[in-house]
């Protein structure tokens, strides 16, 4: 016993980032090397099994038990954040838009992926977004369906408020922070997950991800660092009047690198949820717009959707004009807002925009297919992008209203630099 808390503690004393660097590492030369050991890849599908069963059961808890507790009311400051997670969608749609026409980019089509149903149009995914709403809670839990499990959470937290004594209050607090505690424990084990996801990427596919799709992989992942480098700052300049950078840079440091690598905007909540507090911000505000903007604030998946679909566009030859380049970034930014509540997420999504250039299923479902072999840098810098921009918002609009009332901006945002 005394030997396994003392490697157990050697473990943890070496930081997470190097950890799972090194377990990034090991399962790129595992999966070079031995693509034949199967079995080292059942590390990565316990890892994301794990962060995928105990996320929607945070996410609940969580936003329950905020509401429950809080004292104060949603004021003017959530409409702020809610309102910045839907501009700031738009202008990731619609960036991808102008880098696909600066550097327009082909496919080479792989094999169709398969789904069990895939949205037709705009209206089919807002009607799916309007039934997930009212799904059966502990459906909802079970199946991920992260829209039913805010609209539950929040009816029950605020039924709560008004009937719940202080000890059932406590509870709710003690579950939250125990579940909060689980994730924590999931996320300190990612080397190993990483290593066994890494290790299946690569005995998979090889390298093919970084040269059959390389420029299309480059076009995906630099529009993602433009929008969170350059677009994302200068909204925050616009509120906050000062060098946004101090906050961007933190937020990514601390929020999107550990997202990076747990590829779960929902698992990230607990990491998320620290970094608001040592960002001195109001807990009843975060405890909500967190767990909201996990499942709302998809820059990345909008991006995604955008690239993809004009790049199966520049492959069939197909021109794209200026209202229709306008309509498929309103209509990826809505319907990534939505793809919490589609089976599949945001790749499932393509066949929809494809649609409105009348691009058959087939081709579409073959470009979801190499959205799932480039998926493994893609959907990491993707998650990184929504992770951070959930923190960086909901800090936005929270000094924003310390500016309104007179207050000082943390010292850290008054630097020089």
């Amino acid at each position: 016993m005394k030997f396994l808390k003392s490697i157990a503690a050697k473990y943890n004393s070496v930081s997470l980032i190097l950890r799972i660097v090194c377990g990034l590492a090991l399962g790129t030369v595992l999966g070079l090397t031995v693509p034949q050991v199967t079995g080292i890849g059942v590390l990565g599908s316990l890892f994301v099994g794990a962060l995928k069963s105990i996320a929607p059961v945070l996410v609940f808890v969580i936003v329950t038990s905020a509401l429950a507790q809080g004292s104060s009311k949603l004021d003017r400051r959530f409409g702020t954040v809610i309102w910045l997670y839907m501009l700031t969608t738009f202008l990731a749609a619609a960036l991808s838009v102008i880098t696909s026409r600066l550097f327009p980019q082909t496919i080479v089509l792989a094999e169709a992926a398969q789904a069990d149903t895939i949205p037709q149009g705009l209206g089919e995914v807002l009607t799916n977004l309007l039934n997930n709403l009212v799904t059966n809670p502990l459906a909802s839990i079970i199946s991920g369906n992260y829209i039913g499990i805010l609209l539950w959470a929040c009816l029950f937290g605020m039924a709560m408020k008004g009937i719940a004594s202080d000890g059932t209050k406590a509870f709710l607090a003690n579950t939250a922070d125990a579940v909060s505690q689980v994730v924590r424990w999931i996320i300190n084990l990612a080397p190993f997950g990483i290593m066994g996801l890494m290790f299946t990427n690569i005995s998979t596919n090889g390298l093919s991800i970084f040269t059959d799709y390389g420029k299309l992989l480059l076009l995906l992942v630099g529009t993602m660092l433009l929008m969170s480098l350059v677009v994302a700052p200068a909204i925050v300049a616009v509120y906050l009047r000062c060098n946004p950078y101090p906050l961007v840079l933190r937020c990514l440091k601390e929020s999107g690198v550990t997202a990076f690598f747990t590829r779960s905007s929902a698992a990230n909540i607990p990491v998320n949820m620290a970094l608001c507090e040592r960002l001195g911000l109001d807990k009843d505000m975060y405890s909500v717009s967190i767990p909201l903007g996990a499942t709302i604030n998809m820059d990345g998946a909008a991006i995604t959707i955008t690239i993809m679909t004009l790049a199966a566009a520049n492959t069939l030859g197909l021109e794209v004009s200026l209202p229709a380049a306008i309509l498929l970034s309103v209509m990826s930014a809505l319907g990534a807002c939505g793809a919490s509540g589609v089976a599949g997420g945001s790749l499932l999504l393509i066949p929809m925009a494809c649609s409105l250039f009348g691009i058959s299923n087939d081709i579409a479902m073959q470009v979801v297919g190499v959205g799932f072999i480039i998926g493994v840098v893609q959907d990491s810098v993707e998650t990184a992008l929504n992770s951070a921009g959930d923190v960086l918002f909901a800090a936005t609009a929270e000094y924003h209203q310390w500016r309104k009332e007179g207050k000082p901006l943390p010292e850290f945002m008054q630097k020089r630099h």
